[in-house]
């Protein structure tokens, strides 16, 4: 009898140990980082250590009784108490936790290093000493510094603390994938050289239009200078070298484009030595498939598009139409000039506009 109250007992609190929510968690919840290959074993005493589960033994038992379905590795949010029951089947199906991070398209890896940090996902100077590697993409661009302009925009799910590594690898496979798919649609054939010269000419696009029917225009107007050996004049790669240097506060000055550097394309010829940013679709579509024209300039037009020209005359008079348009409408129309009123009609006139509305 003795025997039958204890086993009872036991099987009582098995049972609640499983069944019954436990745990009283602060406000921001409780995290559990399961390694991978922990047994059930070492998860359950972990869940037990964190306090989620109310007996290691109780979810073991459980877990054993459910040989099909295994502990998946990660780390786990528990906002709330919940049963054991629920513990378990949140991690055998993988429900880690995660937080999106974007990169947006046009931004640099210094831009991506900066935003990881301010999300407390990992310090920029670990993603920078990541991003600099470029083994990852040797097989697309042999000759690339860095990852730059393969780091692709999208959103990403990361744990809290993702590993800086594992991160740019995930990002360059995406560029990968994303880059076959466009690389088909466009029916571009793969060489030696090309995809570097394809992805540079996108970010220096992304980088000068945000408005997506100006990018083969933009793409256009740089191939056609590089042609006939024109300096691209290219604002933004100025900007990226004084970032390369930690030196750019937000604007650019005339003694800027006197810059000594491979990226500043107002002193030296061609393509800069590697991408500016980091490209999306509509930018590696624009250089894949630059617009066929005259065009070899363009200025800002104030509405977030540019004005574009064959010759230099042409441009100069686009250049004074931007800086009149800077001014405002005032400066470049003449003010109003009065509507006289009409006379006032005679009264057998007016009895004639009466009928007619009539």
């Amino acid at each position: 009898m003795l025997l039958l109250i204890v086993a009872a007992a036991v099987g009582a609190y098995l049972w609640v140990s499983i069944e019954r929510p436990y745990g009283a968690f602060p406000p921001d919840g409780v995290f559990v980082d399961l390694p991978h290959g922990a047994s059930s074993r070492t998860v359950s005493r972990l869940l037990a250590q964190s306090g989620v589960v109310r007996s290691a033994v109780a979810f073991e038992i459980y877990a054993r009784r459910h040989p099909k379905r295994r502990l998946q590795a990660g780390e786990y949010l528990f906002g709330h108490p919940i049963s054991g029951h629920d513990v378990f089947w949140q991690i055998a199906d993988g429900h880690i936790y995660e937080q999106p991070f974007t990169v947006r398209e046009g931004t640099t890896m210094f831009d991506i290093a900066r935003d990881l940090e301010a999300g407390k996902f990992m310090g920029a100077s670990d993603f920078l000493s990541a991003a600099k590697n470029p083994e990852l993409i040797h097989d697309l661009a042999p000759g690339a510094k860095t990852l730059e302009g393969f780091l692709y925009p999208a959103t990403y799910n990361l744990p809290r603390h993702p590993a800086a590594n594992e991160l740019t690898a995930e990002m360059i496979r995406k560029f990968k994938e994303e880059w076959s798919r466009i690389r088909s649609t466009a029916q571009i054939a793969p060489a030696s050289g090309l995809t570097e010269h394809l992805v540079t000419l996108a970010s220096l696009v992304e980088r000068e239009t945000p408005k997506p029917e100006e990018r083969p225009l933009v793409a256009g107007v740089f191939e056609n200078r590089l042609g006939k050996n024109m300096r691209l004049q290219c604002d933004p790669t100025v900007i990226y070298a004084l970032e390369e240097t930690g030196e750019y506060k937000g604007t650019l000055t005339g003694a800027d484009l006197q810059l000594d550097s491979p990226y500043n394309t107002y002193q030296h010829s061609g393509l800069p030595p590697g991408p500016i940013g980091n490209p999306g679709e509509e930018s590696l579509r624009a250089a894949m498939t630059p617009a066929k024209t005259p065009f070899l300039y363009f200025v800002a037009n104030t509405q977030g598009g540019h004005f574009f020209a064959a010759t230099l005359e042409e441009h100069n008079r686009n250049v004074t139409k931007y800086r009149q348009l800077l001014k405002g409408p005032a400066a470049t129309q003449p003010p109003a000039t009065p509507v006289p009123l009409p006379p006032i009609a005679k009264n057998s006139e007016r009895q004639q506009h009466r009928g007619a509305a009539q």
